[in-house]
């Protein structure tokens, strides 16, 4: 009688190879999607942690906020990440550009190596005192010596549900963009430039101007977008005594 060989025929072992990298292929997909949601996580807290710099920025003797850096300075050039405040009185040279982060003490980029897009309100980061405003809701008062702005101040960056949408926020004083895993828009360290997306949404976040866009993720928009709210910087300047 002839008995069988042991062992496992090439045709077996194709399958078996085949049912392999098909259980495989559906484990990367959930670890790409878990990679990713770490980096978002990430550069969300981050940009809490830029927002809060800001504020202790503005508690100290600097009674503002800090200008945005030179988007376009390369890391390791001199003036990389510092603000540029060189303007008439202490004002910002541009008051969109990114995170001053080498001013800020902060790390540079977010998870995916680009700068932070950042923009602020002039008269919150210029080197004048803040102007007193007869009848003001709230009231302003004597302006506060040090101090560039006043409870009565109101910010200029208005964010938007999309493009030409619904206002969540206006009167902001500040805004901090991070351009997501597709990065469109942002800087690198480099500062060079990503192409800017043709989604009307992701655009709105680097055209320079005072309009912003956040919204949920789509797949042509991946920005991530957080600002400093007023009420938060008021309280906290009269928290310490700054303000009124």
């Amino acid at each position: 009688m002839r008995t069988r060989p042991n062992g496992f025929t090439l045709v077996e072992m194709a399958v078996v190879l085949v049912i392999i990298g098909l259980l495989l292929a559906g484990l990367m997909m959930p670890l790409s999607a878990q990679v990713e949601q770490r980096r978002i996580d990430e550069t969300r807290k981050a940009m809490d942690e830029i927002t809060q710099a800001l504020i202790g920025f503005a508690l100290t003797a600097n009674g503002r906020l800090p200008c945005p850096a030179n988007p376009t300075v390369a890391s390791g050039t001199a003036g990389a990440g510092t603000e540029t405040n060189t303007g008439p009185n202490g004002s910002c040279v541009s008051n969109p550009g990114v995170v001053p982060w080498a001013t800020l003490g902060l790390n540079e980029t977010d998870a995916w190596n680009r700068r932070y897009t950042y923009r602020v309100t002039g008269s919150f980061a210029d080197g004048l005192d803040g102007a007193g405003a007869a009848g003001a809701t709230p009231p302003c008062g004597a302006p506060r010596a040090g101090v560039s702005f006043e409870l009565c101040s109101t910010g200029d960056n208005t964010v938007l549900a999309a493009a030409a949408g619904a206002t969540l926020a206006s009167n902001i004083p500040a805004v901090i963009i991070s351009h997501g895993p597709n990065g469109l828009g942002g800087y690198t360290s480099t500062g060079a430039q990503i192409g800017v997306s043709g989604d009307a949404d992701e655009a709105e976040n680097s055209d320079g101007d005072a309009t912003f866009v956040s919204h949920t993720p789509t797949t042509t928009f991946d920005d991530l977008v957080t600002w400093l709210s007023p009420n938060t910087l008021m309280n906290r300047m009269v928290t310490a005594g700054r303000l009124p």
